[in-house]
């Protein structure tokens, strides 16, 4: 199946389709927390490359333009390249903090009240450290400090 291609409603993350829970399964069996260490592994590898491509493009496109609205748009431009790399960045940081979960067979519950956090929740967000409510619910006092 191609990469971002629909299975069941539910698109895949990193070209790996979702899981299909069997009944009765133990949730985050050993099967479960390598599909999701696959997912991770190459979502990883899928940002280092884009870093590595933007390294390369920055360098490969860097001028030096006498004209300074030239200049100034190939600035822009490199400075919005660098600022998505930024957040890439610390995402693979996320990413890692992730892996190393699963390594220490802590994958897959809440940080804040100890509950599952659920395999559908996971393959939208594989790096999720919070169940639902916990995350609703800090997204609720976020809004009531800033606001």
């Amino acid at each position: 199946m191609p990469e971002g291609t629909k299975k069941l409603g539910v698109l895949a993350i990193a070209g790996v389709n979702p899981y299909q829970e069997k009944p009765g399964e133990e949730y985050m069996n050993a099967k479960q927390l390598g599909h999701f260490k696959t997912i991770l592994e190459a979502w990883r590898n899928q940002l280092r490359e884009e870093v590595d491509r933007t390294l390369s493009h920055m360098q490969d496109e860097a001028a030096n333009f006498p004209d300074p609205v030239d200049r100034a748009a190939q600035e822009e431009e490199f400075s919005l390249e660098l600022r998505a790399r930024d957040r890439e960045r610390k995402l693979i940081k996320k990413i890692e903090k992730t892996l190393q979960k699963i390594e220490e067979d802590d994958f897959g519950f809440c940080d804040s009240c100890g509950i599952e956090i659920g395999i559908r929740r996971l393959e939208a967000r594989p790096t999720a450290d919070q169940c639902i409510d916990c995350k609703t619910l800090a997204e609720i006092k976020e809004k009531q400090m800033a606001g």
